[in-house]
């Protein structure tokens, strides 16, 4: 069993997949691995070893083995190979056994680069001339899974961290970078995303980053620290950048608080990659592409919307305007539709309008 499930780790890593789904159905257990976001079918065990496989991957993350009635959650760190990898397990109980979600995080793999993810050059200057600012609140939005984390850091990563201090809380912190302090929100222990922000607040940050805002409560706090002289970078949950505005006075911070701190939302997506190996055609020397495993896509990148604040964007916040009159009001200032960079991302050959459809339609 420690073999088997060792196994689908294994090829969970080789395929460079994010989740690994064991499923127990009625007749049959399968076994699937999300790739580049789409999740694909890799194993068939027998549908009688479906609680030892429980049991095993609850063993490795140290929760209890004999609770089988009710959901339960565990990480751990495990060595494979080279590779150091944090997994986070899910564990529900459904009427056909437990159904098991292991989201995998490689922590040897530092792709955090702007450029590495597909941001364009005109974007990361645009950006990075937000980050740089001393005070302010930069939103990142856009669903679960679209990579705003990793774009968070990747402008972290830029950032002169000898000469401002750099501190962050998350859930759960993803990536480890040099220079800079990392807070875990730890519910069981009372640090919730507001009451960690509060005390970081008294650690004199230059740079918070918010992995979050959920509540009220973290929006406030985020917001009256952008305003007393930190810059705060945060995500929020939103389907394009005009949207945001929004969401901040949905979630009720007060409209003169958003105009007077938010510098710009950027918003994004991720969009699969055509595989170089077989351009995108699944197929080599008439068999199926060894790269891509015949899927005809191979790694991801993200398109991207910048919404930059102005006068205008202001008064309209201040009105408590709804999304589409941001929308339109922010397009006559220039801001560029993330369907635009897709669209360019296609020109160069770095994806295809079926992937572009398929994320954005």
């Amino acid at each position: 069993m420690i073999r088997l499930v060792n196994m689908i780790l294994f090829e969970a890593l080789r395929r460079g997949a994010s989740d690994v789904h064991v499923h127990p159905m009625e007749e049959r257990l399968a076994i699937r691995l999300r790739i580049d976001g789409m999740l694909v079918d890799a194993f068939s065990p027998p549908l009688s070893l479906a609680s030892a496989i429980s049991s095993r991957m609850k063993v490795m993350t140290e929760l209890d083995i004999a609770n089988r009635h009710s959901p339960q959650d565990g990480q751990t760190t495990v060595r494979i190979g080279q590779k150091k990898i944090d997994i986070r397990l899910s564990v529900i109980p459904t009427i056909y056994g437990e159904r098991i979600v292991l989201r995998l995080l490689d922590q040897s793999q530092n792709e955090l680069d702007l450029s590495a993810i597909g941001m364009s050059k005109r974007l990361q200057t645009a950006l990075m001339d937000c980050v740089e600012r001393p005070n302010g609140i930069l939103l990142v939005t856009g669903p679960t899974g679209s990579g705003k984390t990793t774009t968070l850091y990747a402008a972290l990563g830029r950032i002169d961290r000898a000469s401002r201090n750099v501190m962050t809380i998350e859930d759960p912190v993803e990536y480890h970078l040099d220079g800079i302090s990392q807070m875990q929100v730890n519910n069981k222990r009372g640090v919730t995303f507001a009451t960690g922000l509060r005390s970081l607040l008294r650690q004199d940050p230059d740079v918070i980053l918010v992995g979050e805002i959920r509540d009220p409560e973290t929006a406030q706090l985020a917001i009256q620290a952008s305003l007393t002289g930190h810059f705060v970078l945060a995500t929020l949950h939103t389907n394009d950048a005009p949207s945001a505005i929004p969401r901040l006075l949905d979630i009720g911070v007060e409209p003169y608080l958003v105009t007077s701190s938010l510098v710009g939302v950027l918003a994004q997506r991720l969009l699969r990659r055509v595989c170089t190996a077989c351009n995108g055609t699944g197929t080599q020397h008439g068999e199926s592409c060894e790269t891509c495993f015949g899927t005809g896509y191979k790694g991801r990148l993200a398109a991207h919307e910048l919404m930059l604040m102005n006068d205008q964007l202001r008064q309209l916040t201040a009105q408590r305007a709804d999304g589409v009159t941001l929308y339109e009001a922010a397009v006559d200032s220039g801001f560029q539709p993330m369907k635009v960079d897709a669209m360019e991302k296609v020109k160069q050959g770095l994806t295809d309008e079926a992937e572009v459809f398929r994320v954005l339609h």
